[in-house]
């Protein structure tokens, strides 16, 4: 009998929350994490609203969160608004904190993998590990189909002078001035003096130009009276925002190794929110019966398939926003977004839109002339899509979670 049940290759989000879960539920199940770096989770933060989760999904992320609030807020140049939704925030240092002694000796740090198939993963100091079950969580894959668009961005956690005066985060403050794409700040307020100001972008471009970002943040920080202390982290990335492609992309039919996170395509197609994706995957793969690499790939890969098919609305709002919208529209249509209902936002945020909910949003969309509908619908196909991609030069190329 092989030495692991379940190896991980990766230990980023999704395959921690599936290790620590396995460790919960299933006790009897021989788990190995296989981690390149020296710490599990990198550098991140992960927020999720509350609809984002079932009640039962978030009472077992609770020891994971820094920080709940009841409200979030948006800012706008025409309006201002708070939304009595639910928010949390997990940093990468709380997941490893709380995951990394559950898992003990389950965990591998520095173990780069350089082969991953379905009988086990071959190191780069060529030690080859065996495992009846493999999952490759090892980030968005470079050969994936789709044509992309970016969400990028910049954060500084830090600490002010003076309290700074925020209560509840802000998810998108859109009244600062528009560079490449449709620019944005998030703020997270941790506590009185503490917090996290992230400038944002969804850019056809994947670049970072990071003392311009940051010396952006520093504006923003001055121009809201936020007097910085000390920065005491930041944090940067580039995330997928799919355009087009086919259910295939992700996970071809007959891969025959599991996949997990980015590399399963699960994370959500227009925000890049992948907590959610991976709290469901971690609640699945701890139901599994058996553990073998064939039939775990066979069955998620269908459901990954279906998942990928199930957010088609979602690629085509992509299309509109990167592909039909010229750049100075952007911030109109999020704008607009806005508007809607509370529980239709919640429902967009957990990608469970109902029919009424795209008619609804489709109209807010076509209050303006059409044309950005054309241009998106236009592009739909997959050899639009492919040559918008090239055209930009983002086909290929691998973003960062």
């Amino acid at each position: 009998m092989a030495a692991n049940d379940v190896i991980l290759v990766g230990g980023g989000l999704s395959n921690a929350l599936n290790a620590w879960r396995l460790k919960q539920q299933r006790p009897d199940v021989r788990v190995l994490v296989l981690e390149a770096g020296d710490r599990l989770g990198g550098n991140h933060t992960w927020s999720f609203h509350s609809s984002d989760v079932s009640p039962e999904a978030l009472a077992w992320l609770r020891p994971l969160i820094c920080r709940s609030w009841s409200e979030q807020e948006v800012r706008f140049p025409g309006h201002s608004r708070i939304l009595a939704t639910g928010y949390h925030s997990i940093t990468s240092d709380r997941l490893h904190d709380v995951i990394a002694p559950a898992l003990g000796d389950s965990v591998r740090y520095n173990a780069r993998a350089i082969s991953v198939a379905a009988g086990g993963v071959v190191l780069d100091n060529q030690e080859r590990i065996t495992g009846r079950c493999v999952f490759d969580g090892r980030g968005f894959p470079r050969d994936a189909k789709v044509a992309l668009g970016f969400q990028k961005f910049l954060g500084l956690e830090v600490r002010t002078k003076a309290p700074h005066g925020l209560d509840r985060p802000i998810i998108m403050d859109a009244r600062v001035e528009q560079f490449d794409g449709y620019r944005f700040v998030y703020c997270l307020p941790f506590s009185p003096t503490e917090m996290l100001i992230e400038d944002t972008y969804y850019s056809d471009k994947r670049d970072l130009d990071l003392p311009l970002l940051r010396r952006r943040v520093a504006d923003y920080a001055t121009a809201n009276g936020y007097e910085i202390l000390h920065v005491a982290r930041e944090e940067s990335g580039v995330l997928p925002i799919v355009l087009a492609g086919d259910n295939t992309a992700f996970w071809p039919v007959g891969q025959d190794v599991a996949a997990s996170g980015l590399r399963a395509g699960l994370f959500h197609p227009t925000t890049s929110y992948s907590l959610p994706d991976a709290v469901r995957l971690a609640d699945i793969v701890s139901r599994l019966p058996h553990f073998e690499t064939a039939t775990v790939a066979a069955n998620l890969g269908g459901m990954a398939r279906d998942h990928w098919d199930s957010r088609g609305f979602f690629r085509f709002l992509n299309r509109m926003f990167f592909v039909g919208a010229l750049q100075g529209e952007r911030r109109d249509i999020m704008e607009r977004f806005y508007l809607l209902p509370q529980q239709l936002i919640e429902r967009f945020y957990a990608g469970r839109l109902t029919n009424g909910d795209k008619a609804h949003i489709m109209w807010i969309m076509l209050k303006k002339p059409p044309l950005s509908i054309l241009r998106a619908a236009n592009a739909s196909g997959p050899m639009a899509a492919w040559s918008f991609a090239d055209r930009n030069r983002t086909h290929g190329q691998v973003p960062r979670a």
